[in-house]
């Protein structure tokens, strides 16, 4: 079955970056793999059950039953947790369940799943009953500010705020403080050009790294191998 990445539709353009599906054909051997930290939270159904994936700040083991097809949203950072009311803080680095933060829309949505209907269907109208608002506009531009590499001061500054009211507004938003959050994004920045096929030393240098060292020190705090040794596929919560 492998991963599947699927545009999402147009009215969740900009709260979502992609939906997915992701199972291993009957008869073949279980996967074990590590989901990687790149800002984002996701809503997914593992065929059995229905979680949030929080932020992560290093790899999250995660396994691949065969013939068991999961499924889920990956959120642009720091979307997920202003429609669900809950500060991204509260999963950091974990998978609960998502009746702990919505029992009525997460039961009426195991309730489907259950039956066998498609995942990403209910996925994508549970996502438009979610009763939260859209996150506040100014968590786009601190995610691009840092994803430039801007400092937390700069960013504060250039959003008017201080950088206490950043740091508390990234907590709630994101997960971790923006340090973290700038280490994640030029990561995640860094992965996609090796996943690619990008040379180290050119990924290192269009991240933002300093050099390949300090790429490869990166790598192996946030995803536990050497830029040599990440996985040449895609990621799935």
């Amino acid at each position: 079955m492998g991963y599947r990445e699927i545009p999402p539709p147009r009215p969740l353009r900009g709260e979502i970056e992609c939906a997915w599906t992701a199972g291993v054909a009957a008869g073949a051997p279980a996967e074990s793999l590590d989901v990687l930290p790149d800002g984002c939270m996701d809503l997914v159904w593992t065929g059995r059950e229905l979680l949030v994936a929080g932020p992560d700040t290093g790899p999250h083991p995660a396994r691949r039953e065969p013939g068991v097809l999961s499924a889920g949203l990956r959120f642009a950072p720091g979307r997920l947790p202003a429609l669900l009311g809950l500060p991204a803080t509260q999963v950091r680095d974990q998978r609960v369940a998502l009746a702990e933060a919505q029992p009525v829309l997460a039961a009426m949505a195991l309730a489907r799943l259950e039956h066998g209907e498609p995942p990403l269907p209910v996925l994508l109208e549970l996502t438009l009953g979610l009763p939260g608002r859209p996150a506040d506009p100014a968590v786009r531009a601190v995610t691009a500010q840092l994803a430039r590499g801007a400092s937390a001061a700069a960013t504060a500054d250039r959003l008017g705020w201080t950088e206490r009211s950043l740091h508390r507004r990234c907590l709630a938003a994101f997960g971790y403080g923006p340090a973290v959050l700038r280490r994640v994004l030029r990561f995640r920045r860094a992965a996609t050009l090796l996943y690619d096929g990008v040379p180290i030393a050119e990924a290192a240098a269009a991240a933002g790294y300093a050099d390949q060292p300090h790429l490869s020190r990166e790598m192996r705090a946030l995803a536990g191998v050497a830029p040599s040794e990440l996985y040449t596929g895609r990621r799935g919560a």
